[in-house]
């Protein structure tokens, strides 16, 4: 490994739209390693350096210097550095409201959300509409050149999504979801902020815990207490967005403190809370 701190050649730049589902990240990591997670929307990375490896769907990844990364939303992954020399990597995080406007526009009618089969894709073309995208989003271009590139972007996206086979049914489809897990996931989200017990999830779905448990964790990928954390980081990063200082958010969406917010939330978006509700939007 070459010389220097470790820690000084990390850095992330983070830029989220003020008024649209739309979100962009750039960032150099050597030692961070994110938590497993997912996001409500589409994220779409392209690896600009070194290599990526993750976990998605039950197997190992590796995105290597132009290769994209496409994960469906919910999809739960983690990532980390394939070497010593760590990666460098953009992402663009598009809500799937957004996909479906974009759409229905360029079809004249509603269509489907497209589906990725493989969450690690080599496309050249797709790469550079991406990095397009990012680049128009990070340096605050107005709304019509904006939109311009996100169209062109989810063009290529659906075009490639368009030539390969769906994924699994059970993978993403919600009336594969047993009952009990699909009853505990209403539980958590009705009260995410709550100390929910094992014992609380059984009661409200008439099983065992054993079997509550086995049951979420086979349809979400989660366990319930991972599933509710990720729950409250999406509350945090709703009410960061709108201004809301760190330190309020935290005990409002269920954490210990501050800390405890700042711990999970870098862990799992490799910025901190306060780096996102300053992040510029636009």
């Amino acid at each position: 490994m070459t010389g220097g701190d470790p820690e000084a050649r990390e850095w992330t730049r983070y830029w989220r739209s003020a008024e649209l589902p739309l979100e962009a990240m750039y960032a150099s990591f050597l030692r961070h390693r994110y938590h497993r997670h997912s996001h409500e929307t589409y994220s779409f990375g392209v690896t600009e350096h070194g290599a990526q490896t993750f976990t998605c769907r039950g197997a190992g990844h590796t995105s290597a210097a132009g290769m994209v990364m496409a994960f469906n939303p919910d999809e739960v992954h983690d990532g980390h550095a394939a070497h010593e020399l760590g990666f460098t990597y953009r992402i663009v995080h598009i809500g799937q409201e957004l996909i479906t406007d974009v759409l229905a526009d360029m079809a004249g009618r509603a269509v489907g959300l497209p589906l990725f089969a493989a969450p690690v894709l080599s496309s050249p073309v797709l790469a550079a509409r991406l990095r397009g995208l990012h680049t128009v989003l990070s340096r605050g271009a107005g709304p019509l050149e904006r939109d311009e590139s996100l169209a062109s972007a989810v063009a290529a996206l659906t075009r490639l999504a368009a030539r390969t086979p769906a994924p699994p049914p059970a993978a993403l489809r919600p009336t594969a979801v047993p009952r009990l897990a699909a009853k505990a996931r209403e539980l958590i989200h009705d009260r995410y902020a709550d100390p929910i017990g094992a014992d609380d999830l059984a009661a409200w779905t008439g099983g065992s815990r054993y079997a509550v448990y086995r049951a979420f964790r086979s349809a979400y990928g989660l366990a319930p207490s991972e599933y509710q954390r990720q729950v409250r980081l999406r509350a945090a990063r709703r009410l960061l967005a709108l201004g809301h200082p760190a330190a309020r958010v935290a005990g409002e969406v269920g954490f210990t403190d501050q800390a405890h917010l700042t711990r999970w939330f870098s862990r799992s978006y490799g910025v901190t809370p306060t780096q996102y509700r300053l992040a510029r939007a636009g």
